[in-house]
């Protein structure tokens, strides 16, 4: 008998379908690579190399604790104000990072789209994973801090992971919204940096969510980093009490900002090729 002849069905998605789960299960290698490539990039004949990761939060870091810390004498809750800041930086940069390239991604990655077929869903999600790799590194500088000021975690770590998906779930849920925009709209490119600065000083990174009137507390939470990152840091350090509320507004928020962000990129899909 001869073998069966592979044959593949093109056909509409479904109204309701926002992701091909099948297409990404078969195409997964490929995101894998583009990951590889994207911190292969970064890092390709540098000095420093993936020191570089550190640098960026180390400075702002120092920043903050003189001029916060010391100056300013903002509360952190009973630990090294050097601490404090800096785990609210690590999720914050990464955003930022994730953000800011991943909202450039498609016009970069035109010619790559326009010439091959694979699900366009991983141009904006290679920065979003790729960016993870910084901050295993800047965690690094963390756990050096934490030893020195001789602060030792708390057993609430063991939920750093979900605050971790948090996190990245909101990056690309933002970087997916606004690639799709940047595309059609090429002044996104320009306005994100600034958004992006803005969102960091909204977050409690350099100063805690206390801070924030109780009649305000849930409405700030509907930004979900503010959630994520109170989260983390009450997770790591223990001082305060896990702040459930924020971080159930976030969770709700960051699905809405996802789904409707997987919907407008499949809406809008059709249309890159056109005018990237």
């Amino acid at each position: 008998m001869s073998p069966a002849v592979p044959t593949t069905f093109i056909g509409a998605r479904k109204p309701w379908q926002v992701v091909d789960w099948r297409e990404v299960v078969e195409y997964r290698d490929l995101l894998f690579f583009l990951v590889l490539r994207d911190v292969t990039v970064v890092y390709k004949q540098t000095v420093l190399g993936f020191a570089w990761a550190l640098l960026n939060p180390f400075f702002s870091m120092v920043v903050f604790t003189v001029i916060f810390g010391r100056l300013v004498r903002v509360p952190s809750g009973g630990v090294p104000y050097a601490i404090f800041s800096y785990v609210g930086l690590l999720p914050c940069t990464y955003f930022s990072a994730a953000v800011n390239t991943a909202s450039t991604s498609l016009i970069q990655g035109t010619a790559i789209f326009t010439k091959v077929y694979f699900p366009r869903i991983f141009i904006p999600l290679v920065p979003v994973f790729s960016k993870l790799v910084d901050v295993a590194i800047a965690t690094l500088l963390l756990a050096l801090l934490m030893a020195w000021y001789h602060v030792v975690p708390s057993i609430r770590i063991v939920a750093l992971p979900l605050l971790v998906a948090l996190v990245v779930a909101t990056a690309a849920g933002a970087g997916i919204w606004l690639s799709a925009l940047a595309v059609q709209y090429r002044d996104v490119r320009h306005a994100v940096p600034v958004l992006t600065q803005l969102l960091m000083y909204a977050a409690p990174v350099v100063w805690p969510a206390s801070a924030v009137p109780a009649r305000f507390r849930l409405v700030y939470g509907l930004y979900p980093m503010a959630g994520a990152i109170e989260g983390i840091r009450a997770a790591v350090l223990g001082t305060t009490p896990m702040p459930w509320d924020l971080i159930g507004a976030a969770v709700l928020s960051a699905t809405l900002v996802l789904f409707s962000g997987l919907m407008y990129f499949r809406r809008t899909e059709r249309l890159f090729a056109d005018v990237a």
